[in-house]
């Protein structure tokens, strides 16, 4: 039962975004449809305090920043990542993400991924309490993206993506409750500078990292709210130091800014006027504006202003050392205002790499007592296809 109840009450967050009108003014998160596209994929990542934008480009790179395989050295990969999510709380949630590349000239790569979110086993019952049946909500999207070489340090990338969320597998709830899956198309912008400084102990790499993601069509369960993905903008930075030929360390961080209107916003009291406390004509303001228009309005639209724009701005940051770029140990931090979620965590991970084959893990460790994140672990493995290929002619 007290699974049920939490499952349940997590599709209510999902698919009534309407119901943040309730909520007192000092706790105001941003709410979004498909909310399982902002989850971090991989375990090399999910180590770093879920940093990705900026770092060494790897096989995952297609969740945090697709525009980095433009650089990589092999010409092909696929990687494979599971996470066991909220394990503190329930049992039957996880995440299955898969990934790949390739690379058809020295400067141009295209990748695809495939993410598979289940929100495990839920009883339906209609407005008498009575069962209806069990269902497996779940989310999964499918993407592809082209990345170039556009200079000696600088790449750009492109990604279209196809999201679709089924959260009651077709059954009719009754009482006039029409639900139906949710799905819609969306387009991610990214670019990747990285750029090597000889130092003493050697070469040292500065790199910058920008992703655009989700940016698509609103999406509706019953064809009455319509529902904001989760469109975001992440800038990162990288610095990798060497000590020697063996040893080095990476220091990275990232920014995230969800491109989504806040429920109780400025904007909609200047729209709305004296009825801006009407939770109805707010609802169905929010649910008939536009994509565009609510990327450009979440830049400014909070009701605390400048102060809580700042607090919508969700920050990680990681260190990596690694011994001959074969064996890796992490640590990482991920915070998130109280009063916008309030996930905030360390993180842990290691992994080792041979020449045609990587494993890593990595490990969520709360700071907050009620903290559903707590305990999280990812793994994550990858396979050099060039090498497995060449591995193959020998």
């Amino acid at each position: 039962m007290k699974k049920q109840i939490f499952s349940l009450l997590a599709l209510a967050l999902i698919s009534v975004p309407a119901l943040a009108v309730e909520v007192d003014a000092s706790m105001n998160p941003v709410i979004t449809g498909m909310p399982s596209q902002s989850i971090g994929t991989d375990a090399v990542a999910g180590a770093l305090g879920d940093v990705g934008a900026a770092t060494t480009p790897d096989m995952y790179s297609q969740h945090w920043n697709p525009s980095k395989y433009a650089f990589m050295k092999s010409h092909g990969g696929i990687a494979v990542n599971y996470t066991p999510w909220l394990r503190k709380l329930v049992g039957d949630i996880d995440l299955a993400y898969i990934s790949g590349y390739y690379k058809f000239s020295d400067l141009d790569a295209i990748s695809a991924s495939f993410r598979y979110f289940s929100m495990g086993n839920v009883t339906l019952t209609d407005n008498q309490g009575q069962a209806l049946q069990d269902a497996k909500p779940n989310e999964w999207a499918l993407d592809v993206a082209y990345s170039r070489v556009l200079s000696e340090h600088f790449s750009m990338g492109v990604t279209l993506r196809a999201m679709v969320s089924d959260l009651n597998n077709g059954t009719n709830l009754g009482g006039g409750v029409e639900m139906h899956p949710a799905w819609t198309m969306a387009a991610d912008v990214s670019m990747y500078y990285q750029l090597p400084i000889e130092i003493s102990m050697g070469e040292s790499k500065f790199a910058w990292g920008l992703n655009i993601s989700n940016l698509g069509g609103k999406v509706t369960y019953d064809d009455d709210n319509r529902n904001f993905i989760p469109a975001n903008l992440k800038f990162g930075l990288s610095y990798e130091l060497p000590f020697d030929d063996y040893n080095r360390l990476t220091f990275s961080g990232d920014l995230n800014k969800l491109l989504v209107p806040t429920m109780q916003s400025k904007i909609a009291q200047n729209e709305l006027g004296d009825d801006y406390g009407n939770a109805e004509r707010l609802r169905r303001w929010y649910s008939d504006m536009s994509s565009a228009k609510g990327w450009f309005v979440s830049f400014a639209d909070a009701p605390g202003g400048f102060k809580e724009e700042l607090q919508e701005v969700q920050f990680g940051l990681g260190v990596e050392y690694s011994y001959n770029r074969q064996f890796f140990a992490r640590f990482g931090y991920s915070h998130e205002n109280k009063l916008k979620g309030n996930r905030r965590y360390f993180t842990v991970g290691a992994g080792f790499k041979l020449s045609i084959f990587e494993l890593h893990a990595a490990y969520v460790i709360g700071t907050a007592a009620t903290n559903p994140l707590d305990q999280t672990l990812r793994f994550s493995m990858a396979f050099d296809l060039a090498g497995i290929k060449d591995l193959i002619k020998d």
